[in-house]
């Protein structure tokens, strides 16, 4: 059976987040993925400050058997910088990016997994807005992310209704080819309009979604809304 024994590579970029980081390893660490696929952890760490590098260390002492590797950065770049070191450790045959938050359930990768592997596909993308039993902690930022999506409908030729969401899976081997040039949130917008300038046209399916505040530590801003604009708007016409 040429789906078994596949592996997952979930990269998981930290930066202060001793708040939930722990649960979070927990979640990923003891999920069963289907159609006996295995997993690898990627650890990065963006130079936190506060208590992440020890629970990271923790987590992998606890779990000896479990494939966990653990990055830091010496300084502060920001997401983007951490994706982009996490994908050097990647080994597996499809990549994933978890949040260190608690906004999105691990259980989903199944799902998405399933969509690759059955359908032989290359990238799929899970939405928040296609589960109508979702919330969002504001306004601004929902409005936000349903512009940002059409305008990457309307450059790319997409249909998407999520175009910012965390949860983007990809055959591996498509993600490394892609030569990616962000350091923080603007990774989103920069790898849909480059794997959208490849000819992919990307399928979404409905997540779950447990919205957070800024009060509970969420770092993105309404303007990196704009800023995903403007990246989307760079690579429509440059490489």
């Amino acid at each position: 059976m040429e789906n078994k024994n596949k592996i997952l590579s979930i990269i998981i970029p930290v930066y202060n987040e001793e708040s939930t980081l722990e649960r979070l390893l927990e979640k990923v660490i003891n999920l069963q993925l289907e159609n006996g696929a295995g997993k690898e952890i990627i650890i990065v760490d963006d130079c936190s400050a506060d208590r992440s590098e020890d629970i990271a260390k923790d987590a992998i002492r606890r779990h000896p058997s479990a494939s966990i590797k653990y990055v830091r950065h010496d300084i502060n770049h920001g997401k983007g910088m951490a994706i982009r070191t996490g994908l050097r450790s990647v080994t597996g045959d499809y990549a994933v990016i978890q949040d260190a938050d608690l906004e999105y359930e691990p259980q989903d990768f199944n799902l998405l997994l399933s969509y690759l592997m059955s359908n032989n596909k290359k990238v799929v993308y899970g939405s928040r807005f296609l589960n109508p039993a979702n919330k969002h902690s504001y306004t601004s930022f929902y409005l936000g992310g349903r512009l940002v999506s059409i305008f990457t409908n309307i450059l790319y030729g997409q249909h998407l209704t999520d175009e910012p969401t965390c949860y983007k899976m990809f055959d591996a081997a498509l993600l490394k080819s892609i030569r990616l040039r962000c350091t923080g949130f603007e990774f989103c917008p920069e790898v849909t309009a480059k794997v959208s300038k490849l000819g992919y046209k990307i399928k979404e399916l409905p997540i779950c979604y447990y919205p957070r505040t800024v009060g509970q530590g969420k770092k993105i801003r309404w303007y990196d809304g704009i800023e995903a604009i403007w990246v989307l708007l760079k690579y429509r016409f440059v490489n």
